[in-house]
């Protein structure tokens, strides 16, 4: 299942690749823009539910698509672009293995811990017992 989600996330990443050089934009705007998004994580000096919220907000892909069809519909190329940074950069995130972050740690995502290798389900049971712990 894993090389499965993998391949789709290379779609995607094609699909990026594709709307990209359909922009009047150099090839060198895509490099130079890419790690705009991972300054999201800005918000983890105020702690790790902001920065979580901050950083899924920036690598979630419906923001990349929201931005993108506006920047199409109302014909703002700049919007495209950033939108076409956006998933890009979330689906390269994606393939690496970096998810969307849980509040209980930068390193616990929904695609598993990052740096071990352990299952996102058994990340996921972590933070609810975490969760429960600290409430109860």
């Amino acid at each position: 299942m894993k090389n499965l989600l993998k391949l789709e996330e290379l779609a995607q990443l094609l699909l990026a690749l594709v709307i990209f050089a359909q922009l009047p934009y150099a090839w060198w705007m895509l490099p130079a823009t890419f790690l705009l998004p991972d300054l999201s994580m800005l918000g983890y000096v105020a702690g790790p539910r902001v920065g979580a919220l901050c950083y899924n907000v920036a690598h979630h892909k419906a923001l990349a698509v929201a931005v993108g069809v506006t920047g199409w519909w109302l014909g703002l190329p700049v919007l495209l672009l950033a939108g076409t940074v956006l998933l890009f950069h979330s689906t390269l995130d994606r393939v690496l293995g970096y998810g969307l972050k849980y509040t209980t740690s930068f390193q616990d995502t929904h695609l598993g811990r990052v740096g071990d290798r352990v299952p996102a389900e058994s990340v996921a049971h972590q933070a609810v017992l975490a969760s429960t712990a600290a409430q109860g």
